[in-house]
């Protein structure tokens, strides 16, 4: 995120903090003075800062102006990156039969909009320090391959990251299904019982948090190459609208893909895994999708809807004693 920061001080923050707080005065610097304020991303491209670098009176390295312009960038970004990855993913492969489903919402994309608009700047405030104990060195972040513990490890980073984030994510997940915890924190995310891309970010905010710790606790423990760091972030948040995204491309025993979570959203108590299915097997809550939903004919018929009711509304009541959602059917009867 150092790199990152460098960038954005550069073309944003430099100038928003010199006209936000002024520096009473301030010296004028050369070129190559300039160039040590951006000493992480010149590592891989040159870029020389303006004189706005030195006319604020908070510093580049000032904590509270990290703090600050991470938020920022967390809470833009995430915002960014959901809305375009969630409208995209809605737009051209979310089956939308599925929202004349009977346990579809009433108002349900605007609603996990809402929830997830909601939530964002709550997680982004929550991870900034995190990113933070990055910018100022407490993690084991590299910047070139050489940096790594040995050679194959630049390739290996990859798998060690989604093997540890899959089972840390598992077990805090499974956790969050705990009656103590689920209908404080984690109710939220299950109102969405047919769930859309724009369900993949509608959490309570610290249920989301949590489940994202995984993510920034792996690089305080093992070595990441900064820009492979990066580029594993889009990933997860691809991935989080993937598995949401109501199109049952992926039928494997092994990877955690959308029809396994939609079994989630449907019966609750199973599939807790973010990318594969290991941990669900091991912890005995895995719960193979029906092959139903691997055919767009069947998938939606009468007898298989009918079918899925039943048991969610067993599940629901089980779980969380009454059922305060308002579904479109509802709507309907009482039109």
């Amino acid at each position: 995120m150092d790199v990152v920061l460098d960038v954005l001080d550069t073309f944003f923050f430099d100038k928003f903090y010199a006209l936000l707080l002024p520096a009473k005065s301030f010296d004028l610097l050369d070129q190559d003075s300039l160039l040590d304020y951006n000493r992480h991303i010149n590592r891989y491209v040159t870029l020389t800062p303006s004189q706005y670098a030195v006319e604020s009176s908070l510093s580049r390295n000032d904590i509270l102006r990290q703090c600050l312009s991470l938020f920022i960038t967390i809470w833009a970004f995430g915002l960014l990156l959901y809305l375009t990855t969630a409208t995209l993913s809605f737009a051209l492969v979310f089956d939308k039969r599925a929202m004349q489903h009977p346990k579809f919402l009433r108002h349900q994309i605007r609603l996990e909009i809402g929830q997830a608009l909601r939530a964002m700047p709550v997680m982004a405030a929550l991870t900034a320090p995190l990113f933070l104990a990055e910018v100022r060195g407490y993690s084991k972040l590299y910047d070139f391959a050489t940096g790594s513990p040995f050679p194959l490890y630049t390739y290996l980073q990859y798998p060690l990251f989604i093997a540890f984030t899959d089972f840390a994510i598992y077990w805090i997940h499974r956790g969050l299904h705990h009656p103590a915890i689920y209908k404080r924190l984690h109710k939220p995310h299950h109102r969405w019982i047919i769930s859309t891309p724009y369900a993949s970010y509608a959490f309570h905010p610290v249920d989301g948090w949590c489940q994202s710790l995984p993510y920034h606790i792996y690089p305080f423990l093992f070595p990441l190459q900064k820009v492979a760091y990066l580029g594993l972030f889009v990933f997860v948040t691809i991935w989080t609208v993937m598995i949401h995204d109501g199109e049952y491309a992926l039928d494997s025993p092994v990877i955690n893909g959308s029809a396994c979570h939609t079994i989630h959203h449907y019966y609750f108590n199973y599939n807790y895994g973010q990318f594969t299915t290991l941990w669900d097997r091991i912890g005995g809550s895995y719960r193979r999708p029906n092959r139903e939903l691997f055919n767009r004919q069947q998938r939606l018929q009468q007898t298989e809807i009918q079918r899925q009711v039943e048991e969610m509304e067993r599940l629901v009541k089980e779980v969380e004693g009454s059922d305060d959602r308002c579904y479109v059917q509802d709507t309907k009867k009482t039109s």
